[in-house]
């Protein structure tokens, strides 16, 4: 048995090299690895310089009321918010069910969820670039040379077998927080995602609801063709009638049949529209249109409601596309912090050792290590680094430019449903005065025909004017729910910009957790189906929630 002392002295009075020494110098290395996983603590309380500028979203002078008006709006202020659930405003149960089916299984909206998730493990991995790395590996080889070989070393050995086990650790220092502003970026990017994701699902109610009030509408016009057909064929056997007894002319019979045909003819057109119609909504709720029926009524019923009014200056805070843009901006200011830390040097610390020996690896005798650290600065790249901080400014620039001009868009689509809710429920009014005046009309005429008064031209003219009066009033009031719908959209349809998760409900996991990684605890009211995505799959069947 080999036994060492604790301490050897050389001639001049020196300790020379001893296990003491040994196990002394591997400490040292071992404290060098450990402090690298403590730098961290640096980034968050040591000197750092944040290069990105000062951010501030843009403040804008807006008018303090609205231009237009609407009779859903209500006239006098009031602190209530439009409801999140503002399709039930319509107290349709059909319209009712169709939203909820559509938010619960609907394709795009669930894609639009997913690419939130997909930001928010981006930013992770961007966060993780100023945490320290480190790794181990282990290695080994079993090599035999050839014992004729050119140039043998005499009693080298013929066979050689090695291992070799050992670790890596890395760190950068993140001094001018270029690592830091690129991890808020994809913070923003994330809560971009989400404000995307409540415009997805604004949008995707908003169509459901404007697409089946279009298909009430054909189910109206339907009725009425069909009534207007059942009225002409009782025309036509009349005038045929008078025909046979020599009173109406075969001209009279001619111009009845051409109405008649023709009205059968517009039938038939509603009726591919309706079912066009019903087909895209079966698309919204994930179902096939062979296994989706909606059952059609014979009329339409405009609804009376009030929205409370959303003033101009708080409509900013309420439109998911207006945040969507503000957060584009906010992530190209932090871009030109990363620009401008290209400017500066570059710190970084490396550490890397192990174990290496034939059979035996943990013996000390047998480590081996380095470490160092590095500071890097380009001096001459050609003009790069002023051209990618150019770059990032320009960027930004455009970011506060279509900033601007979502804004104005949003102005503009409420002003411009404002406006026609207003103006449609005048026209919706008068047209069914118009109406009817020509029922009125209708009836007279058909009267003094039977009594030889009239001619059958005066007849169909009444007749078609009257057919005419009633699909404009269902066309009006169609267009006048769609309105409606779309003025909520324009006011956002009760979202608020609070419903956006936080920066700190970005982060999808622990740093230090392994486990439950199936999919990252919802936020912002954002949830996957990470545990069984193909729920849906049966496309013949429609999803409750």
């Amino acid at each position: 048995m080999t036994t060492f002392q604790p301490t050897d002295i050389s001639a001049h009075g020196r300790p020379t090299s001893t296990m003491p020494d040994q196990w002394l110098s591997f400490a040292w290395r071992v404290g060098w690895v450990l402090l690298a996983l403590t730098l961290p603590a640096c980034n968050d309380f040591g000197p750092r310089a944040n290069l990105a500028p000062t951010y501030e979203p843009p403040q804008y002078v807006v008018p303090v009321s609205w231009h237009g008006s609407s009779p859903f709006v209500e006239a006098k202020p009031s602190d209530d918010e439009l409801r999140p659930d503002w399709w039930k405003l319509y107290a349709d149960p059909v319209l009712e069910k169709l939203v909820e089916q559509a938010m619960e299984a609907n394709p795009d909206l669930q894609a639009a969820a997913e690419r939130f998730v997909q930001a928010r493990n981006i930013m992770m991995k961007a966060r993780a670039q100023y945490l320290p790395q480190v790794g181990i590996d282990f290695g080994g080889s079993h090599n035999r040379q050839s014992f004729e070989r050119l140039f043998r070393p005499e009693n080298s050995p013929l066979q050689q077998a090695t291992m070799e086990l050992g670790g890596i650790a890395s760190w950068e220092y993140d001094l001018w927080s270029a690592l830091r502003n690129a991890a808020r970026v994809e913070i923003y990017r994330a809560e971009e995602q989400a404000a995307n994701w409540g415009l997805a699902r604004l949008s995707l109610q908003a169509e459901v609801a404007s697409d089946y009030f279009l298909l009430r509408g054909f189910d109206a016009q339907t009725a009425i063709y069909q009534q207007s057909i059942d009225l002409y064929k009782n025309t036509l056997d009349l005038v045929k009638a008078q025909f046979a007894g020599a009173i109406a002319s075969a001209l009279d019979v001619a111009r009845v049949e051409s109405l008649y045909y023709s009205t059968q003819t517009k039938l038939a057109q509603v009726q591919a529209q309706r079912q066009v119609t019903e087909q895209a909504i079966a698309i919204l709720i994930n179902v096939t249109p062979t296994s989706f029926t909606i059952d059609p009524i014979n009329e339409l019923r405009v609804a009376s409601f009030t929205i409370p009014p959303i003033i101009p200056a708080t409509l900013l805070e309420r439109r998911p596309d207006i945040a969507g843009s503000e957060r584009r901006m906010a992530q190209a200011s932090r871009t030109i912090g990363i620009a401008r830390a290209a400017f500066f040097p570059n710190l970084s610390f490396r550490a890397d050792g192990g174990f290496e020996d034939g059979f035996n690896l943990i013996k000390l005798a047998n480590s081996f290590w380095a470490y160092g650290s590095a500071v890097s600065l380009p001096v001459f790249q050609g003009g790069y680094r002023r051209a990618q901080l150019q770059q990032a400014w320009a960027i930004y620039r455009e970011t506060e430019d279509l900033y601007r001009s979502t804004v104005l868009n949003a102005f503009r689509e409420v002003e411009n449903n404002l406006t026609l809710t207003n103006r449609l429920t005048l026209a919706a009014d008068r047209q069914d005065a118009a109406v009817g005046a020509n029922f009125k009309t209708q009836n007279l005429t058909l009267e003094l025909f039977q009594g030889g008064l009239a001619s059958s031209l005066e007849v169909i003219y009444a007749q078609l004017n009257t057919l005419l009066a009633r699909i404009d009033s269902i066309q009006i009031k169609t267009e006048l729910l769609r309105s409606s719908v779309a003025l909520i959209r324009a006011l956002g349809g009760g979202w608020d910009r609070k419903q956006l998760p936080s920066d700190d409900q970005i982060q999808p996991f622990g740093t230090f957790q392994y486990v439950n990684l199936d999919k990252p605890a919802p936020a912002g009211g954002i949830d996957v189906n990470a545990d069984n995505n193909h729920r849906y799959n049966d496309l013949t069947k429609i999803h409750r929630p």
